[in-house]
């Protein structure tokens, strides 16, 4: 049973087109010689969109196209159109293939400026060339656009129909992926320029809390060693003009002096020592 199964699935997969089985990535075309630099899996419709933009072709740029879709129905038509002037339907300048009265397909060009009946016309990009596929249930048109300047994204419009009358195609579905068949097609590619994160900021050295880096201790070991020395000339000199009291305060991160008033014996002798000594605060008394 397992293998009956298995056998009916592979053939009806054999009976899906290869164009709609495939991403756009691994499409292939009839003429072996058919390649496109850039594809698109379209978002509706089953459609999907091959295209090489060459901007500095001469005398004008050029935009080549392959555009696969399935028609509404076997008799149906497909097209896809660029909009110079707007986003929707009104103004695209369309290609649209379908199979004509004499069973050939066919592309045809049409402006589409109303909402009525459509008739071909000569659209605003010229035509360098043009043809249409119709193999497996699926519709392929191939074309080349020349347009007056370059341009770095263009709107396009893509839709399918299911009957041709007298070889007008008829109107369309009115469903929502019919209606949401249109989107912006980026012609040159906008590669992000590489991001240049802001430095972050040095973690703190090892050690305790609250030490200062070793870059700190360094610039500061200048102004502390400056004040030491002024306390120690400040003490001598006081020393011989009166009986002080001089504290000295240094620490890393600040210092402050006090000086008391003169002794009424301005004669007495002084002694300067050391009573106390830390690493970081130094304590300097004057003793009789």
């Amino acid at each position: 049973m397992a293998a009956l199964s298995f056998l009916f699935i592979a053939a009806v997969a054999l009976l899906i087109s290869p164009a709609l089985s495939l991403t756009c990535t691994s499409q292939t075309f009839s003429q072996r010689n058919t390649t496109f630099a850039n594809c698109l899996d379209l978002p509706t419709l089953k459609a999907f969109l091959h295209w090489t933009y060459s901007p500095t072709a001469r005398p004008n740029p050029t935009l080549s196209i392959a555009f696969i879709a399935p028609p509404a129905k076997p008799d149906g038509w497909v097209a896809w159109a660029l909009n110079p002037t707007g986003s929707g339907m009104l103004g695209a300048q369309s290609l649209i293939a379908f199979k004509d009265t004499n069973g050939s397909i066919v592309v045809k060009t049409y402006n589409i400026s109303s909402y009525g009946p459509i008739s071909e016309s000569k659209i605003s990009y010229d035509v360098l060339s043009k043809r249409a596929e119709y193999s497996g249930g699926v519709m392929t048109i191939f074309a080349t656009l020349a347009f007056p300047a370059a341009e770095a994204e263009v709107n396009q419009v893509w839709q399918v129909g299911a009957s041709v009358n007298n070889g007008v195609p008829a109107k369309h579905a009115f469903a929502p992926e019919n209606l949401s068949s249109k989107n912006t097609l980026q012609l040159v590619s906008n590669a992000a320029a590489p991001s240049i994160s802001p430095a972050s900021a040095p973690s703190p050295p090892e050690g305790r809390a609250g030490m200062l880096p070793e870059e700190a201790r360094g610039f500061w070991a200048v102004p502390w060693g400056c004040m030491e020395f002024w306390c120690y000339l400040g003490l001598r000199f006081r020393a011989k003009q009166a009986e002080p009291t001089l504290s000295c305060f240094s620490t890393k991160l600040g210092s402050a002096f006090r000086m008391g008033p003169k002794s009424p014996k301005p004669n007495s002798s002084i002694n300067a020592r050391v009573i106390t000594t830390y690493p970081s605060i130094y304590f300097l008394r004057g003793d009789p």
